[in-house]
């Protein structure tokens, strides 16, 4: 399996390692890093360095050239306004891929460059939840998927970056190599198990979407304070609004209190961290501002209709394997 990088400016350090790194543990028996059985160039149109958003660079490998010599393509995006600065160059080198047949794959905000360059029409995308508004503000009338950890749709390959980029590669090294090899990457990576595309994303749920911006900024400060539990009325305070005010937006927002909403969101973070088997439901009780464990069996009952220990049995059960 052959693989060209092309690497936005600013592009996200670590989801571009972590989907090469899976490639190179593919690539050889052991850890000797020998590209036998995969192999990847960083492509360019200058040869220039390319500054990733952390300010450390990557040197390109070769100049762009005919994009058939590689299975897969794939965009690695970062800072959101570094996207309109791309090069003309490389937006006609993915349109050419695409003529050729080439799959093409966007990492991070690099769905957001496919996308500009028209070649995601008809197809489904995952972007970050963290970049949902994003993506609906640049491209009116999409509706990218931001509650799954990567996309495959045809010959399109799309993943929300970070840790979704190891297990995006990893699908690819299942397809063209074999799932134990695969497997072995990412327990090198120390990554416990592929995760297949239905895994979701730890943002939030796709009820609390919302383009009203008060309601967004009063669910992020919730969401970057859950283990302290923040009440109504201190994140109406910390917004610098009346309880009533933030009561009025959530309700023509999303037909929801922010209480409600609020709730929605913890125990939407609790679900999420309930398919992480090395946390223990008191750890996910405490991170999630809960009061204690008990609190949080009574509410998830109360929601679910079963214990939080016998949601997490069913869901080790029936989680997709990679595929």
């Amino acid at each position: 399996m052959n693989v060209g990088f092309i690497l936005a400016r600013r592009f996200t350090l670590s989801a571009f390692a972590n989907f090469v790194d899976v490639l190179r543990l593919a690539a050889d028996e052991g850890d000797r890093s020998r590209p036998i059985h995969c192999g990847w160039k960083v492509l360019s149109a200058s040869m220039n360095p390319v500054r990733s958003s952390c300010g450390l660079t990557v040197q390109p490998d070769e100049r762009l050239g005919d994009p058939a010599q590689f299975d897969y393509i794939v965009v690695v995006g970062g800072l959101i306004d570094e996207i309109e600065r791309l090069e003309p160059a490389y937006t006609h080198y993915l349109r050419r891929a695409a003529e050729a047949g080439v799959p093409l794959v966007g990492v991070c905000t690099g769905a957001f460059i496919l996308h500009r360059a028209g070649l995601m029409r008809g197809y489904q995308c995952c972007v970050s939840w963290f970049h949902h508004d994003d993506f609906l503000e640049q491209f009116d009338g999409l509706h990218p998927v931001s509650d799954k950890i990567y996309v495959v749709d045809r010959d399109r390959l799309t993943c929300s970056g970070g840790a979704s980029s190891a297990h995006l590669a990893a699908f690819l090294v299942d397809r063209h190599i074999g799932r134990a090899t695969a497997r072995k990457s990412l327990h090198i990576m120390i990554i416990d198990e592929a995760m297949a595309a239905d895994n979701p994303q730890p943002g939030l749920p796709v009820e609390l979407k919302s383009r009203d911006p008060l309601v967004r900024k009063a669910l992020l400060r919730v969401q970057q304070n859950m283990e302290t539990a923040p009440t109504v009325a201190e994140v109406a305070g910390g917004l610098g609004v009346s309880r009533r005010k933030l009561e009025r937006h959530f309700t023509a927002a999303l037909g929801l209190s922010p209480a409600e909403a609020f709730m929605r969101l913890r125990l939407a973070q609790a679900r999420w961290m309930l398919t992480r088997p090395q946390l223990t439901i008191t750890e996910i009780a405490t991170q999630t501002g809960f009061c204690d464990l008990s609190h949080l069996i009574r509410v998830f009952r109360a929601r679910e209709g079963m214990t939080p220990e016998v949601w997490r049995e069913r869901q080790s059960k029936t989680a997709p394997a990679l595929v």
